[in-house]
């Protein structure tokens, strides 16, 4: 799989970029791809229309924007730009706005930048690395830094991740039905062994009507979790790796496997799954899926996921 920095070449980087609003600034994201041989101006008019159509879950942190649109013949090759606004720029999201930073993606399937997606959420997760990152005075001062980075972290590399993981039998999971009300999906943890008594177990988190049949069973389950976006190729590959991250933290990545895809497959794929996290557009989108629907503000923010994580089991 590509590295961020070989799909960031510094001829796909502009800092100190004017535009007077978002759809400009993604606008001159989509030029750069063009120009590095990425994508076609119609491939930019994707990008916007995917805004304009899912609203600004493409906001998947403060004030930095995630450009990109479903695979189409519209792109040349796999990519990626990264435009640094003079000035930021309101994209409508209620909570991440105003955007000074916009990195579009140009991707010919949903495979071959998911190493370059993690270790971009890893990036800008990362407040020393952030920060000289906002520093760079120049495109070649700033893939220094990713260069860096990526040499530091060896792409594996995970955030620190405020108070303790659950280890102990007291901590056992239990989906929480708070915010899905009464008909919401419940949980129920079997009896753990002293290997993974914090972990989920067969009879875990499930529906009362229409689920039965799965009692409990001996032994660690395997639960899914679902991250989703408009398309499935850009943010929600940001929020599953924040997710997996906080999993591997809790020593839980061998009993929850996370799968990210888009709002279409999704409700077909909701019956696999325990929860799904997403942003608030993308629920508003969603609706009822038949399991927890939860909302994150910012994809790049471990402490943030590891609480909806823990609302989640109930831990």
């Amino acid at each position: 799989m590509a590295s961020l920095s070989e799909l960031l070449p510094t001829g796909a980087i502009r800092l100190g970029l004017p535009a007077s609003d978002w759809r400009g600034a993604v606008r001159a994201a989509g030029e750069l791809l063009a120009a590095t041989g990425c994508g076609t101006d119609d491939y930019t008019a994707e990008m916007i229309r995917n805004v304009e159509e899912n609203g600004p879950y493409i906001v998947v942190a403060p004030g930095f924007a995630f450009a990109h649109a479903r695979p189409s013949p519209a792109v040349l090759r796999t990519g990626m730009a990264w435009v640094r606004l003079a000035e930021p720029v309101a994209f409508g999201h209620e909570s991440n706005d105003p955007v000074t930073l916009v990195v579009a993606l140009a991707a010919r399937d949903s495979g071959a930048h998911t190493a370059a997606m993690a270790a971009l959420a890893r990036l800008l997760g990362d407040p020393e690395a952030e920060a000289a990152l906002r520093a760079a005075s120049g495109p070649e001062e700033l893939r220094s830094v990713l260069e860096r980075y990526e040499r530091a972290t060896d792409g594996g590399a995970s955030s620190r991740i405020d108070g303790p993981a659950p280890a102990s039998a007291a901590d056992s999971p239990s989906v929480s039905a708070a915010e899905s009300g009464a008909d919401a999906p419940v949980a129920s943890a079997a009896d753990a062994s002293a290997a993974s008594a914090a972990a989920p177990h067969e009879g875990g988190p499930r529906q009362d009507a229409g689920r039965e049949g799965q009692g409990a069973a001996d032994g660690p389950a395997v639960h899914k979790i679902l991250t989703v976006c408009g398309n499935g190729v850009g943010t929600s590959l940001f929020l599953k790796n924040t997710l997996e991250q906080v999993l591997a933290r809790w020593g839980w990545e061998g009993h929850v496997t996370v799968e990210a895809t888009d709002t279409i497959s999704a409700k077909g794929k909701a019956a696999e799954a325990v929860a799904v996290l997403t942003s608030r557009e993308i629920a508003r989108t969603l609706g009822d899926v038949g399991v927890p629907v939860r909302v994150v503000a910012d994809f790049t923010s471990v402490k943030e996921v590891d609480a909806v994580l823990r609302d989640t089991y109930d831990v």
